[in-house]
């Protein structure tokens, strides 16, 4: 009779326990990256009243005889299955899609989490909600990011610019009118920014000089620019109207600068004709592109699935800042929990495979998102009944025990 009372306490010991775990669960059902845990049992150690036998000639085989010492938990497993998405709108807000952590450290420890609701700092540091720096890769000062260098907290300082470039380079575009009479002119305008980033727009034209034959020139030239000179400003046209010269590279603007600028001088633009064609039709040429630039100052982010975050500049630009960093391991169910959200590397989950979003079986990045608790309410609950059944089927195995030992007290009276 002691026997089924120290199994009935096992029961509702361990009872106990799965529903402290369901608790758990259902107080975490709306927590940010939260993943659900479940208890599972094994039975104790038998007690054996007698062993097997085996088969003779004369006599039958016999099974043992056991009786069970009651049940003890066998796992408390952590399910890392996806949760589901919550559309914020907030650029730092992250989630993965698929099987790996954010990185998040303080410089001498990391800790992996499925959480990604991070914001910048006042020094610009990417930090999750408890000050931890999320880590990932810097890129260098031409936005290059190499991802097989050790990775580090992010920062991004605020008011971050990008210099001024000079023009170097200019294309045109579009077409020039075969049938146009000798004199013919189409004008247009040039753009050109110097070393400090100063814009100078330039009236030019195409003057019709010859059949099949254009030369290009400049008007009145702006303030702050003294004289110019041209290189191969002839252009051709083979007789079918597809370009014919001057080979790509071969065109020069030298632009003069007035001392009192003080920009460096001349400014030397490379340019490139060979887009333009000569069929019947209206004259559309224009400029196509430049590739020069005033400075901007950052004034915005965005992320994408790699990511990487891309900074939005007052000029109009783009550059690659920096790149989230993500880890997975062999056996996720091994992390340790840390609180917070977070998760510690353990000697059964294996050793963190540290990479970019999109490969190596990480997921990728959804930015504008949080990955919600995967706490199933309706299991939750039905799970919830079960154990208090067991519980109650293992409180009535003392009681009832209890009675049993009563009455062999009361044999004696």
């Amino acid at each position: 009779m002691m026997r089924s009372m120290f199994a009935g306490v096992s029961g509702l010991r361990n009872h106990q326990t799965r529903m402290d775990v369901i608790g758990n669960n259902i107080a975490n059902v709306n927590t940010i990256g939260y993943k659900k845990s479940r208890v599972t049992f094994q039975d104790m150690l038998s007690q054996n009243i007698r062993g097997a036998s085996s088969p003779t000639t004369t006599r039958g085989g016999t099974n043992p005889m056991q009786v069970g010492l009651g049940m003890t938990i066998n796992t408390i497993d952590t399910i890392h299955t996806q949760g589901s998405s919550e559309t914020t709108g907030k650029v730092t807000d992250m989630m993965v899609d698929g099987d790996g952590f954010f990185i998040v450290g303080d410089g001498m420890n990391r800790y992996y989490t499925r959480a990604g609701n991070f914001d910048f700092d006042a020094l610009g540091n990417l930090v999750y909600p408890n000050g931890l720096k999320v880590q990932g890769w810097l890129a260098d000062n031409t936005g290059k990011i190499d991802t097989s260098t050790a990775i580090q907290g992010i920062t991004i300082p605020k008011g971050q610019s990008i210099q001024p470039k000079q023009t170097a380079n200019i294309d045109f575009i579009n077409n020039l009118d075969a049938g146009a009479a000798i004199g013919t002119v189409r004008n247009v305008s040039i753009e050109v920014y110097d070393s400090l980033g100063n814009l100078y727009t330039i009236p030019a034209t195409f003057t019709k000089s010859n059949t099949n034959e254009w030369t290009f020139d400049l008007g009145t030239l702006p303030s702050g620019i003294t004289s110019f000179t041209l290189t191969n400003n002839v252009i051709t046209f083979n007789p079918d109207g597809t370009y014919n010269s001057p080979a790509p590279g071969t065109s020069t603007l030298n632009l003069n600068l007035n001392g009192s600028v003080g920009a460096s001088t001349p400014i030397t633009v490379k340019i490139d004709f060979t887009k333009l064609t000569q069929f019947n039709g209206s004259s559309n040429a224009d400029m196509n592109s430049q590739d020069g630039y005033p400075s901007g100052v950052l004034n915005g982010y965005a992320i994408d699935k790699s990511g990487i975050i891309t900074g939005r500049f007052s000029n109009g630009l783009t550059k690659p800042l920096a790149q989230v960093a993500l880890a997975n391991f062999n056996n996720p169910a091994g992390l340790m929990k840390a609180g917070e959200n977070l998760y510690v590397q353990s000697n059964n989950s294996g050793n963190a495979q540290i990479g970019a979003a999109g490969s190596g079986g990480r997921g990728n990045i959804s930015p504008g998102q949080l990955e919600m608790s995967n706490v199933d309410l309706s299991q939750e609950f039905t799970d919830m009944i079960i154990t208090q059944r067991g519980f109650q089927a293992n409180s009535r195995i003392i009681t009832v025990s209890d009675e049993m030992l009563q009455e062999l007290v009361n044999l004696k009276r």
